[in-house]
């Protein structure tokens, strides 16, 4: 009976592990723009990397916090789906709480593209679309991460994922809670737009 919760555990481990690797932080400090966490907004994020003005280091980590969700569900998927699914949740916890950070990560957004785009390519297409289009059109990358959470159960309803709904619910509540601070920003009207000086 112990055995059938071993590997559950140990994809829950291994997408913890994966996703809390804070590769912003790495790369800012690499490129020796020193500790993105004295930087800007001190998120450790895509978003606050651009603020560096290295638009490359931006790219590359807002790449490489997409990749680490999907990589943590495809290879775990590859044993079942339910593993994937569990590594999914253990990578997106990992970069909103890393260890190595006193759990104190990022905001979740990429990799929820990641995890979401690995489990179901259409809910990834419907997430980058609203994340995108969010951004283009209030120029907030807040709003834009926040509404495209929002959408992932929204669109797990209309695709029949219905088992899926609830931790996806939680994935856009933790988002959310993240970005209470932008929240607060933003009804303030002193919330900093993409591109912004």
């Amino acid at each position: 009976m112990q055995s059938m919760w071993i590997e559950p555990i140990l994809a829950l481990i291994f997408g913890y592990l994966l996703g809390s690797i804070p590769f912003g932080l790495l790369l800012t400090q690499l490129s020796g723009a020193g500790d993105l966490r004295a930087i800007g907004s001190g998120n450790i994020g895509a978003t606050n990397v651009l603020r560096t003005g290295n638009k490359g280091i931006a790219a590359l980590t807002l790449i490489l916090d997409i990749a680490k969700g999907a990589v943590a569900v495809i290879l775990a998927g590859l044993l079942s789906e339910g593993l994937g699914v569990l590594a999914g949740l253990g990578a997106f916890l990992g970069h909103l709480y890393p260890v190595w950070l006193r759990f104190n990560g990022g905001k979740g957004v990429a990799t929820l593209l990641g995890v979401v785009t690995a489990l179901s390519p259409l809910a990834g297409l419907v997430f980058a679309v609203t994340w995108l289009g969010s951004l283009a059109i209030w120029r907030y990358s807040s709003v834009g991460g926040m509404l495209a959470a929002v959408s992932v159960p929204v669109t797990a309803v209309v695709i029949g994922k219905i088992a899926w709904v609830p931790m996806f619910i939680g994935f856009a509540l933790l988002v959310c809670w993240k970005h209470r601070g932008n929240i607060e920003r933003l009804m303030a009207g002193e919330e900093p737009k993409v591109g912004a000086s």
